[in-house]
């Protein structure tokens, strides 16, 4: 894969990340509201070292997280794209934004074409999303992207210990026919 591969929508960009954004990378994940439902805030250095883990991963399945980018804007403004986490067999798509783009349907627009390439390009048989059940804005993502909910897929996330606040995760899947039905 290489760096200019990148996806467009009618609003955004999904493109490989540059040097450029962790700046901006920084300030999102140190955002007390955007992280709210995650593993706490990342310093800078944390931000860093994800972007770089972002990038092995690109390199080692020619798949990743997608830095997003409104055109007019020419900034980051958070990212969407598929990771793989050793508890859970099917990759995972994933989302995040920076608070003031929250609410303009964003993520749903560059989850689908993340989800598009990843059925698509890279052939996955299988999608999964998951997030703690107070996180109503990703799992309405979840919904809008046609993603479906059975209870007895949830799960306790094994980064967190029993019982705290985040432990306890809901889970949605979307296989490849059920896509290509929705997406016709």
């Amino acid at each position: 894969m290489d760096a200019e591969h990148h996806l467009r929508t009618e609003r955004l960009l999904l493109r490989r990340w540059r040097p450029g954004d962790h700046e901006p990378f920084a300030a999102l994940n140190a955002d007390p509201e955007v992280m709210e439902h995650l593993h706490g805030l990342m310093t800078r250095e944390e931000s860093d070292a994800f972007v770089d883990r972002i990038e092995a991963h690109w390199r080692d399945r020619g798949f990743g997280l997608w830095a997003l980018e409104v055109p007019d804007e020419a900034e980051l403004i958070g990212y969407t794209g598929l990771d793989v986490h050793p508890f859970m067999p099917p990759p995972e798509i994933g989302w995040r934004l920076a608070r003031r783009f929250w609410g303009r349907g964003l993520a749903t627009e560059a989850a689908r074409a993340a989800l598009a390439d990843g059925f698509e390009r890279v052939g996955l048989a299988e999608v999964v999303s998951f997030t703690i059940p107070a996180n109503v804005r990703s799992t309405h993502v979840m919904e809008r992207l046609g993603m479906t909910h059975d209870p007895k897929d949830d799960f306790d996330h094994p980064g967190f210990p029993p019982g705290h606040r985040l432990s306890r995760h809901v889970l949605y899947r979307m296989n490849r026919e059920r896509w290509r039905a929705l997406n016709g």
